[in-house]
C-alpha cells in the first residue's frame, strides 16, 4: 500500500493549483493499492468552506473535496488558517475535520510522499 500526503496551499479559485490537485488526489484515492491524505493549509483552507457558489460549468472545491473524501482520502483543514478566514468549523464541507501542525506533522511522517501545490 502507498501512502500519499498533498498538501494543498492555494486559494480554491484564481489559480488551477487547488483544482488540479484534487484532481490527482482523487484519482489516486480511486485506486485499491492507495491510501491518500489531503491538508490544506494557507489560502487553500478556503477550499473546505460548504457552500460555494459558482458559475454554472465551473468546478466547485468543496464538491471536489467530497468526491476525494467519499474515494476514501482523510481531509485535514489548518485551524490557525481558517480562523485568519472567519471559517467557523461548522461552514466546512463534510468529513473535512479542523487541525493541526501536530496532525500535518504526523501525516508528513506517515507518509511515502509528500506532494506539495
Amino acid at each position: 500500500m502507498s501512502k500519499t500526503l498533498f498538501i494543498l496551499n492555494d486559494a480554491p479559485y484564481g489559480t488551477e493549483r487547488s483544482y488540479n490537485a484534487l484532481r490527482l488526489a482523487r484519482s489516486l484515492a480511486k485506486k485499491e493499492s492507495e491510501e491518500i491524505k489531503v491538508f490544506l493549509i494557507g489560502d487553500a483552507a478556503a477550499c473546505a468552506k460548504s457552500g460555494q457558489k459558482v458559475p454554472t460549468g465551473y468546478y466547485n472545491l468543496g464538491d471536489m473535496l467530497n468526491m476525494v473524501r467519499r474515494a476514501g482520502a482523510q481531509i485535514g483543514v489548518c485551524g490557525t488558517c481558517i480562523d485568519a478566514r472567519g471559517i467557523e468549523e461548522n461552514q466546512l464541507v463534510e468529513g473535512a475535520a479542523r487541525s493541526t501542525m501536530e496532525e500535518l506533522t504526523a501525516w508528513t511522517q506517515w507518509a511515502d510522499k509528500v506532494i506539495v501545490f
